[in-house]
């Protein structure tokens, strides 16, 4: 399947964007949108050394980058552990078609998430149904290797915030 990403043009009017993000903030959310690394499920798995590679940035440049989108914009997920990233949002801008090829890809794409966590925060954005019950389907983290949710529990204050894409799976037993 041929990798897109699409970013609504309404990415520039949208409040947040418009009002809470400097140039420098506007640039590095398009990067976690569009990167290279991104999958169809709105989480997948990028260190902080490629972040700062393709960006030009130091590593400390792009860990506070990332700090800053999941505390102050609290648009994203990042497992230290697992090298995951999840993006708020993704679903209700990127998986609004379904059928076969959609779902099957969603399906091998969620089977590698080492963090399940992310899936629930990325799933509850989802308004088609049946990409939504894919997803939902993977909320039982009781067969997970990784699980833990103090590190990656956040507040969801992010009522009509943009958010696009991510994505990486898990291999469930």
């Amino acid at each position: 399947m041929a990798k897109y990403r699409y970013v609504y043009t309404t990415f520039w009017n949208d409040p947040r964007v418009v009002e809470e993000m400097t140039a420098e903030d506007k640039y590095f959310f398009l990067y976690l949108l569009t990167n290279e690394s991104t999958t169809q499920i709105g989480i997948y798995q990028i260190t902080k050394k490629q972040i700062a590679f393709d960006m030009g940035y130091s590593m400390e440049s792009a860990g506070a980058l990332l700090q800053r989108f999941r505390d102050h914009h609290k648009i994203i997920k990042y497992n230290e552990e697992t090298r995951e990233i999840a993006i708020k949002n993704w679903g209700k801008y990127n998986l609004n078609r379904g059928g076969k090829p959609i779902l099957d890809c969603v399906k091998s794409e969620l089977k590698e998430v080492k963090d399940t966590s992310l899936i629930r925060w990325v799933g509850e954005g989802i308004s088609n149904d049946s990409v939504r019950i894919v997803y939902e389907s993977y909320y039982d983290t009781s067969h997970d290797t990784y699980n833990d949710s103090s590190k990656n529990e956040e507040s969801s204050n992010d009522a009509g915030s943009y958010d696009t894409w991510t994505k990486r799976k898990r291999k469930r037993k």
